[in-house]
């Protein structure tokens, strides 16, 4: 069974943070019964702030580009909604 799932790397888990907190800000359909929940999303969006800090001149260019672009769709939509 173990074999029916990809191998986790950088950018898998960086696009799995996003995907969680895309649900947090209620934009995943199915995510539950309250989707908004913008602390949760906050708090996901802060933790990849601290791994993109932590990691800094520790990227390859690819996964730098990954997480700078998420970071910045999970900020505007956080924004729309906080708003």
């Amino acid at each position: 069974m173990a074999d029916e799932y990809p191998p986790i790397d950088f950018n898998t888990f960086v696009l799995s943070m996003s995907t969680a907190c895309m649900a947090h800000l209620g934009e995943v359909e199915g995510a539950g019964a309250d989707p908004v929940n913008l602390p949760m999303a906050k708090q996901t969006i802060e933790i990849l702030e601290m791994l993109e800090e932590k990691t800094a001149g520790n990227l390859s260019g690819e996964e730098e580009r990954i997480l700078g672009q998420v970071l910045g769709e999970l900020r505007d939509a956080y924004d729309a909604k906080a708003s």
